[in-house]
C-alpha cells in the first residue's frame, strides 16, 4: 500500500520569522500572508519555535479592561513572560514540534494530537526547515476518490497482501466508507483484513459482513 507522506502534503513555501522580529512586525507578517502562525528559525533555518495568533493575543489578554467589567486574568509565570515579550523568541511556543518528510498521515496526526498543536514544521536530517504541514493538509487524504480507494483495497490489500481471489471478497466504497462482503477460509483473517482496509488513505470507516469456512480461533480436539 502506498501511503501519502508529509512531503507530499506539506506547504514548501513557508513564511518564517527570525528570533528578533518585533511584535508588530509579526502581526503584520501574519496579516500580509493570511496565516495564523509562523515557524521561528535561527540563522541556519532550523525551527526553534512557532509563534501564533494565540501567542500574540496573550498580550491583549493581560491588559486591564477599560470598562472594568472583565477582571485581569491570572496568568502563570510563563504566560506572563510571553505577554510581556516584544520579540519572536520571547513570544513563541518552544521548542518547535517537528515532523519528518517521510512520515505518513497517521504519524503526523498522532504527534499533533499528543502535543496539542495545529501544525508541524517539517525538517530534514540536519533539522533545517523544508516545509510546514497543518491539520487541513492531513485532511486532504479524505478527498480521495472512492474508486481509487476501492482499487487499492482490491489490488493491494486483498490480492497482493492477503493472497485472496477477487471473487472471495467484494468491496464497495461510498464517501470513503468501505463495506466488505463475501467469505474467506479462516476466521482469523477477518480482523486482519479489516485493519488493513482501515489503514488505506482516505478510508473513513470499514463495515464488514464477511463469513468464514474454518473457525481457526477455536482449539482443536487435540489442543491443550
Amino acid at each position: 500500500m502506498q501511503h501519502r507522506t508529509v512531503a507530499e502534503l506539506m506547504t514548501r513555501d513557508v513564511v518564517t520569522a527570525r528570533r528578533d522580529l518585533p511584535f508588530k512586525e509579526i502581526v503584520r507578517l501574519l496579516a500580509d500572508n493570511d496565516v495564523t502562525a509562523v515557524p521561528v528559525v535561527d540563522d541556519l533555518d532550523r525551527p526553534v519555535g512557532v509563534v501564533s495568533e494565540a501567542d500574540l493575543l496573550r498580550k491583549s489578554a493581560d491588559q486591564a479592561d477599560p470598562s472594568g467589567r472583565v477582571p485581569v486574568p491570572g496568568l502563570e509565570a510563563w504566560e506572563r513572560a510571553k505577554a510581556e515579550g516584544s520579540r519572536a523568541e520571547e513570544l513563541m511556543s518552544a521548542p518547535a514540534v517537528c515532523a519528518r518528510p517521510d512520515w505518513n498521515v497517521v504519524e503526523a496526526a498522532r504527534l499533533m494530537e499528543a502535543q496539542n498543536v495545529k501544525r508541524l514544521p517539517v525538517v530534514d536530517e540536519t533539522d533545517r526547515l523544508l516545509g510546514i504541514v497543518g491539520r487541513g493538509d492531513l485532511l486532504r487524504v479524505f478527498l480521495r476518490r472512492d474508486d481509487a480507494i476501492r482499487d487499492e483495497i482490491t489490488a493491494d490489500v486483498l490480492r497482493r497482501t492477503m493472497g485472496l481471489a477477487p471473487s472471495e471478497v467484494t468491496v464497495e466504497v461510498r464517501d470513503g466508507r468501505v463495506d466488505l462482503g463475501g467469505a474467506v477460509e479462516f476466521r482469523s483473517l477477518i480482523p486482519v483484513i479489516e485493519r488493513l482496509c482501515r489503514s488505506v488513505d482516505g478510508v473513513v470507516s470499514v463495515t464488514q459482513h464477511l463469513t468464514y469456512r474454518t473457525d481457526d480461533a477455536r482449539p482443536g480436539p487435540g489442543d491443550a
